[in-house]
């Protein structure tokens, strides 16, 4: 996502320059670009062949007879993930990016002041961006210990788990690299046949229980969240996963199975995330329960559909 980001807004820029025009000014952007870019791959670690890593997703079943073989899984990843600047300040690169390139694009060739404009939002989405590289240094959670993301929704996922009863046809999926473009999720999803996947990304103490989707809602999932949630007089909001957030769910669905994500939150949760200060002194996972019983209580009901 850095290096996306460091590749969209300098060729923004470039063409920019270059039909304004000037041609120096573009050329001198596309090598400061460049330097950026190995600057920020040298700073993340990627400086090895290819980058490559090795991961390992941990399943368990229960009420079948392959791992392949459960109805639903109740999903949650284990990576945590130092980075200079939280989720909420990803989020808003994101969306400046995503309304400035393409004011600049449309405006620029009228030169129009909403070229202007589009610069401005294009460098001001940048900047949050070049904090976004995964430490290296991070290693064995030495700075960001990841306890809202994602310590949390694994306890909720393994006391769900117990809290369903032992003829329903479950798995539990804990995914590794889910910060790395969901590597886990996606390696899973494309070598086991399609199935519901319930993700629990964050469960903080503070908020409401949020159901996230992708492309069209799952109704036949956040119907049964909806019940769930209700039954345990929790109050739940369905949402499309916002922009510039990625869960595991969205690997899931990519592959064709029936996914979303559960949630708890706010936006000081999103500031918190992927920083040094996502420990347990800002968790003390007391709404940890709730959830798992609200996911337990839907994954029962999938399951008996079936």
């Amino acid at each position: 996502m850095v290096l996306v980001g460091l590749v969209i807004a300098p060729v923004t820029m470039a063409w920019y320059a270059w039909i304004r025009p000037h041609p120096a000014l573009a050329v001198g952007i596309v090598v400061g670009a460049a330097i950026a870019c190995w600057m920020v791959a040298k700073r993340a670690g990627l400086d090895g062949p290819f980058a490559r890593r090795s991961g390992v997703n941990l399943a368990a079943t229960r009420g079948g007879e392959s791992p392949g073989s459960p109805t639903v899984w109740l999903v949650a990843h284990v990576d945590s993930k130092m980075q200079g600047v939280g989720m909420l300040g990803r989020i808003v690169g994101i969306v400046l990016l995503a309304i400035g390139v393409p004011l600049v694009f449309v405006a620029a060739p009228f030169a129009s002041k909403w070229a202007n404009v589009g610069v401005f939002l294009t460098w001001a989405g940048t900047i949050p961006l070049l904090g976004m590289y995964v430490d290296p240094q991070n290693q064995q959670g030495a700075r960001a210990a990841g306890a809202a993301d994602n310590a949390s929704g694994v306890a909720a996922v393994l006391s769900a788990a117990a809290l369903i009863p032992p003829t329903a046809s479950i798995g539990v999926l804990i995914t590794d690299a889910e910060e790395m473009a969901l590597a886990g999720a996606t390696a899973w999803a494309r070598t086991n046949p399609p199935a519901v996947a319930l993700n629990c990304d964050t469960v903080d103490d503070h908020g409401e229980l949020v159901v996230m989707y992708s492309f069209p809602p799952p109704a036949e999932l956040i119907s049964p969240l909806e019940r769930a949630a209700a039954a345990q007089g929790e109050r739940i909001r369905i949402i499309h996963l916002i922009p510039g957030v990625l869960t595991d769910h969205v690997a899931f669905a990519r592959a064709g199975w029936r996914s979303v994500t559960l949630s708890r939150g706010r936006l000081r949760t999103l500031m918190r995330i992927h920083t040094d200060t996502d420990t347990m002194a800002y968790i003390d996972g007391r709404c940890i329960d709730a959830a798992a019983r609200v996911l337990a209580t839907a994954a029962t009901e999938m399951s008996e559909c079936k």
